[in-house]
């Protein structure tokens, strides 16, 4: 069995918990409380922030050019998609740098971005690219899921229309096929390290949501 559909039956009472969990289902219901979403946005820009520059470290790290060509690629889609919806919401929702520079990350969002950078520090590019890979997986596969049902509130529409579309489905087909090579030339402990790092990162998900939904705080 490749990597990622063995990494998915691992991972999957995260990703499950994911698609059921209430702050999703609001969502599509359209009674998401507006402040809810904007806490979301906040600590996600953050998140991306960090998720962007990652693509470029880890390209930085290694000579395989078929990653270095896969993650260039995956920065410049989430620039020119998920990076400017998120700009719109911002000057729609009035969110301003005050607000943004005022605003402490949450816990989880802060410990999520920490594990990926420390499986690219302590860990290999395979490794990261492992623990990079269900944050664009499994949006897509909610935005597939949603997208037909969708939402009354337009601009929870908009956010579910970002990964819904045939380039996101294709977009994680090639990460998969990439992800399923790595794997297969990789010896037993960083496969190992691989399939823990995707776990992990596929529980920080969906406590991504768990902690929007509660306004997490310190």
């Amino acid at each position: 069995m490749t990597f990622t559909k063995l990494a998915r039956e691992e991972a999957a009472v995260f990703w499950d918990g994911s698609f059921s969990h209430p702050f999703i289902q609001s969502l599509a219901a359209g009674d998401l409380a507006p402040e809810i979403f904007r806490y979301y946005l906040l600590q996600d820009r953050y998140y991306l922030e960090h998720f962007s520059k990652l693509y470029h470290y880890i390209a930085e790290q290694t000579d395989d050019k078929e990653i270095q060509a896969q993650l260039n690629e995956n920065a410049k889609n989430l620039e020119l998609g998920e990076l400017a919806i998120r700009g719109e919401f911002f000057t729609e929702l009035a969110i301003t740098e005050k607000e943004i520079a005022e605003t402490p990350i949450a816990p989880t969002a802060y410990n999520y971005v920490s594990h990926m950078y420390r499986q690219l520090i302590d860990g290999t590019p395979k490794t990261a690219i492992a623990g990079m890979l269900p944050c664009a997986w499994l949006y897509q596969e909610i935005g597939v899921r949603l997208i037909e049902m969708g939402s009354p509130n337009p601009l929870y529409q908009r956010w579910i229309k970002t990964y819904a579309g045939e380039e996101a489905v294709q977009g994680i087909e090639k990460e998969r096929a990439l992800l399923d090579r790595l794997y297969q030339e990789s010896g037993k402990d960083e496969q190992r390290k691989m399939m823990e790092a995707f776990v992990i990162s596929s529980k920080m998900e969906y406590d991504f949501w768990e902690m929007a939904l509660t306004l997490e705080k310190w």
